[in-house]
Formats: structure tokens, sequence, C-alpha cells
């Protein structure tokens, strides 16, 4: 018994274990023979090949499967979404404010709009090609570089008073700020069927209201051949077709919530769950606080005389 409890010491455990890694008396290895390690290793070996095999043609059956154009399951919505620039985003929802008299609250705006717009210099454009029909492009085949399907331009300049060159401040300082319109991609998407969809800004709320708006391209629509967009690969230099507005009568210093609205067939605007199908809803607020302290003061100066003879009377009633 006490020899079964006996330990044993660190030189017997490593002579067992050098003589467990090779026996030379038995010629085993690791307790196998050589002949058995070869069996176990070719049988890994081609267990291993196999399922590379399967897993490699499961894999290639599916590539063949999947085309590498258009996804088999797109979005459920069917009606492309709606984006606005430049987007400033606040607690509930779009919210753009702004003081005509203070620069630096409007300098950011300006800066987005002018990056939004670099992609779509003549230079940017470059790879695409100038369309005039005002009807869908088809194209059956692939005629552009590289196995590709031709983009139509469409330049910044494009949008005239709103395109950043003639006025480089988009109107912000003047109160008659620019907000450029751009509907998301859906693939082989045809809006309209068959009339150019448009852009319709209008206040909310207060129908009675009439919102003065210039729009650029000329009646704020996006001409159909721009359309299909046929995805990312077939036309890797597409660029979505632009949509200016410029507010030419909004109140100072008064908050106003507006809605651009993209009207055509196949478009909608009423989804409940989705504030952006069809749509875009954003606040606006122009503040002029120069004008407003320079009437307040002017207004002060007016009814200083009539309050001081206000003063005047009751003390000398009080007096009496």
């Amino acid at each position: 018994m006490a020899t079964l409890n006996e330990k044993k010491t660190c030189s017997e455990r490593m002579e067992n274990f050098r003589r467990f890694v090779w026996n030379p008396e038995t010629k085993l290895f690791m307790g196998r023979t050589l002949i058995n390690w070869v069996w176990i290793s070719l049988y890994y070996l081609a267990f291993y090949v196999v399922m590379t095999g399967l897993f490699a043609l499961c894999i290639y059956s599916l590539m063949r499967t999947v085309n590498p154009y258009e996804p088999d399951y797109q979005d459920q919505l069917k009606s492309p979404g709606v984006t606005l620039r430049p987007d400033v985003y606040g607690d509930r929802g779009l919210q753009i404010y702004y003081n005509v008299s203070d620069n630096k609250t409007w300098e950011g705006l300006v800066t987005t709009l002018q990056t939004f717009l670099t992609a779509y210099t003549p230079a940017a454009q470059h790879l695409n090609i100038n369309c005039t029909s005002d009807t869908y492009f088809f194209q059956d085949t692939f005629d552009g570089p590289n196995k590709t399907k031709l983009s139509c331009k469409f330049t910044s300049d494009m949008l005239q008073n709103c395109s950043g060159i003639t006025d480089p401040t988009f109107g912000f300082p003047e109160g008659k700020p620019c907000f450029i319109i751009k509907m998301n991609r859906i693939i082989n998407f045809l809006p309209g069927n068959g009339t150019a969809p448009r852009v319709d800004c209008t206040y909310v709320g207060d129908e009675s209201q009439l919102l003065e708006v210039d729009y650029y391209p000329v009646n704020g629509t996006f001409n159909l051949h721009y359309f299909p967009y046929y995805g990312k690969k077939a036309q890797p230099s597409y660029s979505n077709p632009l949509v200016a507005v410029k507010f030419l009568n909004i109140t100072r210093n008064v908050e106003h919530r507006i809605v651009c609205k993209v009207i055509g067939a196949g478009i909608t605007f009423d989804n409940v769950h989705d504030p952006y199908e069809g749509k875009v809803e954003f606040k606006l607020k122009i503040e002029d606080r120069a004008a407003r302290d320079t009437s307040e003061k002017h207004m002060g100066r007016v009814n200083s005389p009539i309050i001081t003879f206000i003063r005047i009377y009751f003390l000398t009633v009080i007096a009496a």
C-alpha cells in the first residue's frame, strides 16, 4: 500500500515521458507504431480534403445562382427615400437654424453644400456621357468601359443659381438659402410612369401661406434619362440627379416647418412608418438678431418719453 502511494521523483516522471514519446523496446512512437501513424495521417488528410472540396462546391454553386448586378432580395420599400443637403439633425429631425448677421452660423452649411457638390464637377463626371433624351435610358448591353453600363452626366452648373458657382454662399447671408433634394437609388426603378417626377415644397400646417420657391433645374424635375439605375457594379460612375430649391420669402425670426415632396407615379409620401419615403420634412429658422436688436432699441427710444410722463403723473397723484 505504501508502494502505491509513493510519489515519483521528477527524474522518474521525465523518464516515463521519454519512454512514452519513444519506446526503444517496442518501437512505439507516442503509443503507436509508424504504420499506424501513417494510416491515421492519410485518413485525416483525406477527410479534410473532402470537407474542403464540399465547402468549395457549395460556395461555387451559391455564386453561380447569385446575380452580381442585382440582389435577389431587395428592400421592401418600393418608393425611394428623399434626403436633404445640408442636413443638420436635431432632437426632432432635420433642423436648420442660422443667423444672417453671424456668418459663423451658416458657414458650416455652405461648406456642407460645397463638399457635397464636389462629386458633380465636370472633372468628377468625366466618365459619364451627355444625355439629351427625356425618356428612360434602357441598356441591354455593357457598352461602357470595363464591361459596365453608361451613366448620364449631372454637373453642378445644372443647378444654376444654386450651383455655388455664381453665388458661393448659396444665398444664406441674404436669407434666401438654397437646399438640395436627392432621391435614393433603387435598382431598376422607373419613376413617373413616363413623366419626369418633380419636387414640390410647401409649408406644413399652414396651407394659406404661400411659399415662394425657385427650382433648379427648371420646374424641379428629375430627368427620366437618369433611370433606371442598374446597380453599383454595372454603373460604378453613376451620380444621382439633384433638384435645388431656393426659398425666397422666409419670414425672419420665425420657425417654419417645410416639406418637400417628390411628385410622380410610383412614388408615395404618406408612409407613416417611414417619414423620409418620397418626401423630406425639416424645420427652418432664419434669424436676424442685428435688425431685431436695432428695432428694439428704436422702440425703447420712442417709448421712453411716454414712460417718463406716466411716472411723473402717478407721482403727482400720490403726492396729492
